[in-house]
């Protein structure tokens, strides 16, 4: 049995590496003797393509198959990652080491070859660029400048040749070729830090760009670029200094983009979709949330996945007005840190608000924002707010440590997220938090106990 596994291996091994006609092959004088891998890319995930004994010579080859095609890197035991253009037919590197970029040199492939070009003139041109804006900076808040006019003048003329340089770079790649799509959409990304930090006059350009950039590209899952194409963007909205309701509108008009640009190609929905929500809800973007997942839930072109659309439900099912499911207390239930046995359901509690927390002692912010619960609590229950835990905990000696300071209403069945409670709230993270009235209708649901504590001021 072990030999016919081992032939059908090695036969897949041989098919692979007939069929794959794309390869990098190369010379490497410092590695001899060492494994080098060929790693891609897969949406936000990284994965191993093939991987190489280099020889006694320093020479190495790895294949890759079409599907590949895009952006990879080369990866040896120093562990320091050396960008490749995974494209049709043969890329020929030679160097020391591709943990050290400056030795490597890219003899054939045209794509690679422009990408090394780019990198380099690229960063030269933005020192050069963060020196002329500094000093245009100083010549205009600066008096002592200020009738140096021919500077002034000469100083904005090398800012606009410096920007029009990467465009006349991107003008000479071929239209079809996967560099005219990356290198544009690199730049983008690449350009946001220093946006917001020293050109925010250029927040709104950027923030259009991101919205003309082809999201269904089809080597963007292959690209690398997955996950920095959204963390980026939406980072550039957070940071651009706009009102709370300038800042929501802008991320719902993007996520309108995303949505839209992938609405035929129902693996990339469902893989932004789902990168999305997790970014959102890891970033307490509620309103983000609940937008994207109204937006992909009354949507009919393509089909969900049914785990995302669970998570997508929180948003539709628990919305603000609802009423919020019951809850029957099963297993361990806690008021003021003392087992109790009276109290069998959510509607048992009355009170003015409910609050209902969903976390566990497992849960890093669980604890923090407990702790800030607990600094909070009387002045919440003059206020006429209950607090109810639901606890997502498995092991009772963690809970009752973690319960030794709760002065509120606590329930676990040690059953994590098959807890009915979790299911039926949908929840998918912790801590998750409601807001209930008396009635155990929703009218909040505040990202953090800081966020509700404003809230319950104002009110």
């Amino acid at each position: 049995m072990n030999k016919v596994f081992f032939i059908l291996l090695l036969l897949s091994f041989i098919v692979f590496k007939t069929t794959a006609q794309n390869f990098i092959a190369g010379n490497f004088s410092s590695i001899k003797g060492q494994t080098i891998r060929l790693m891609g890319y897969q949406g936000a995930e990284v994965y191993s393509i093939d991987s190489s004994l280099v020889d006694s010579q320093g020479n190495f080859e790895l294949h890759y198959s079409d599907a590949n095609l895009g952006m990879g890197y080369l990866l040896t035991s120093e562990n320091k990652p050396y960008m490749v253009v995974l494209e049709k037919g043969k890329v020929q590197l030679t160097g020391q080491t591709p943990a050290d970029a400056t030795s490597v040199v890219v003899n054939s492939g045209e794509q690679n070859i422009k990408f090394v070009q780019y990198a380099l003139a690229h960063g030269k041109r933005e020192q050069a660029l963060s020196a002329w804006l500094y000093l245009k900076n100083l010549y205009e808040s600066d008096t002592l400048f200020k009738n140096h006019l021919d500077s002034k003048l000469s100083i904005s003329s090398e800012i606009i040749n410096l920007n029009n340089s990467d465009n006349d770079f991107f003008k000479s790649l071929p239209a079809a070729s996967f560099m005219n799509w990356y290198l544009p959409t690199r730049k983008v990304i690449s350009d946001v830090r220093a946006v917001v930090n020293t050109r925010p006059q250029e927040i709104p350009a950027t923030t259009k760009a991101f919205r003309s950039i082809d999201y269904a590209h089809p080597q963007l899952y292959t690209s690398g670029l997955f996950s920095e194409l959204i963390e980026s963007q939406f980072w550039l909205i957070k940071n651009s200094g706009l009102d709370q309701v300038a800042k929501s509108k802008e991320m719902n008009t993007s996520v309108d983009f995303i949505l839209a640009s992938v609405s035929k190609n129902e693996k990339l929905y469902n893989e932004f979709t789902n990168y999305l929500f997790q970014y959102f809800e890891k970033r307490n973007l509620f309103e983000a949330s609940a937008h994207l997942s109204l937006k992909a839930l009354n949507q009919k072109e393509v089909n969900l996945k049914n785990s995302l659309a669970f998570k997508l439900e929180s948003y539709r099912k628990m919305k603000v007005g609802n009423n919020a499911p019951e809850i029957k207390f099963k297993g361990d239930v806690y008021v003021n840190k003392k087992l109790v046995k009276n109290i069998k359901r959510l509607s048992d509690i009355k009170s003015k608000f409910k609050l209902v927390v969903f976390g566990g002692s497992w849960c890093p912010q669980c604890k923090e924002e407990t702790i800030l619960l607990n600094m909070r609590y009387d002045k919440w229950k003059a206020k006429e707010v209950s607090v109810v835990i639901v606890s997502l905990d498995t092991d009772k000696k963690a809970l009752d440590n973690f319960v030794s300071d709760f002065p509120y209403t606590l329930v676990c069945d040690y059953k994590k997220w098959e807890t009915q409670a979790a299911k039926d709230y949908y929840v998918s993270s912790s801590p998750t938090i409601f807001l209930l009235d008396s009635n155990n209708t929703i009218i909040l649901r505040p990202p953090t106990v800081a966020s509700l504590d404003s809230w319950l001021e104002n009110k």
